[in-house]
């Protein structure tokens, strides 16, 4: 098995470091890609150090890949060495449960395969996009329209398809009006892609330094959440509100800004849980709360197009491989608009 250049942690409190991985050889449905760009997402920091619990070490996090293919197996048929390509958040699942029958890899009944840190089916532990090179199954790799950005376009792998997968589901569109709870690698995806399905978005932010900037990404209005009088100007006016925070706060604010039958879907995934939400402001108005976990292929590829057809990609600040123990402790203060994308032609 070749030997490649990767960037790991080796325990829960270690910086992440140069380490030497190895990759398998492709296999007749797979596809080798030489990485060119990988997002940072707060999960590859959450996983790093064992925030979750349950990391293997060592780790070599990302899951936001975009990158040429360098060699495809004798059984590949839909790509070609060359093609520019992106692999997200999973990499195998079983493909013949229901969920993945239809098209829903990520909810797979046994469990589908993450990019990193989880195992394959031959036990083999999967070693993510913080490298420089990958090979991946055939049914889990993405075409990359052709014009879209590629550093720009790789968190929307992530953030993108965690925001657009959920609007998607509740049928956002012209005439809904549509809540996103922060503004930060997925709220401001979140923002954009409601924006361009047609619905009137409202930002819901503890900043008011951000409303300009909300603006300028496509809200309409910005409530300043932390305003009491604010929120209760906007009680039973929203269809959907996608709450993006990933750190426990009070539910029962957003729940109460939604109509009769109005839904608010969890996409952060916090530490700790949130407290617990007033029964009264589910039941009196036939409200919901839910919660949505990424895409399956076929729905990432859609929103991979509808993206480049609205010319969306992540608002994004490039590092270099070096640079990432710095940039998780930016994404910490919240000090990136809106993702760290890093080079990989700087990883040796």
């Amino acid at each position: 098995m070749p030997m490649i250049n990767a960037y790991a942690a080796q325990s829960e409190t270690s910086d992440l470091a140069p380490l030497d991985i190895a990759r398998r050889e492709p296999r007749p449905n797979d596809i080798a890609i030489d990485i060119e760009y990988c997002g940072v997402c707060h999960s590859d920091l959450h996983a790093a150090r064992n925030d979750w619990g349950g990391t293997t070490y060592p780790i070599v996090p990302g899951h936001e890949i975009i990158g040429r293919i360098s060699a495809v197996g004798s059984a590949v048929s839909r790509f070609k060495v060359g093609d520019r390509v992106g692999v997200g958040c999973m990499v195998d699942s079983c493909q013949s449960c229901s969920p993945c029958e239809q098209g829903l890899e990520q909810y797979c009944e046994k469990g589908m395969t993450g990019t990193y840190d989880s195992k394959l089916p031959d036990g083999s532990l999967t070693y993510g996009g913080y490298s420089k090179h990958v090979v991946v199954r055939e049914e889990f790799v993405l075409r990359i329209p052709e014009g879209m950005d590629p550093a720009g376009a790789a968190p929307l792998l992530c953030a993108g398809i965690t925001t657009y997968s959920p609007l998607r589901h509740w049928q956002v569109g012209p005439g809904k009006k549509v809540g996103i709870v922060g503004l930060g690698g997925l709220g401001h995806m979140g923002v954009k892609i409601a924006a361009a399905m047609g619905a009137e978005v409202t930002l819901f932010t503890t900043s008011p330094g951000k409303a300009e900037d909300a603006r300028r990404l496509g809200a309409s209005q910005v409530v300043i959440s932390k305003e009491r009088d604010q929120m209760k100007a906007v009680r039973g006016q929203f269809d959907l509100i996608l709450n993006t925070v990933a750190a426990p706060h009070k539910l029962d604010p957003y729940l109460q800004a939604l109509k009769l039958d109005g839904t608010m879907v969890m996409v952060g995934l916090p530490d700790e849980p949130h407290p617990p939400a007033g029964m009264g402001n589910l039941i009196m108005k036939r409200r919901s709360l839910a919660g949505s976990l990424i895409g399956g292929i076929s729905e990432t590829q859609e929103m991979l197009d509808f993206c480049a057809e609205n010319k969306i990609v992540s608002d994004i600040e490039m590092i270099a491989m070096a640079e990432i123990n710095t940039a998780y402790e930016r994404m910490l203060k919240s000090d990136v608009k809106y993702r760290f994308v890093i080079d990989m032609a700087t990883l040796g």
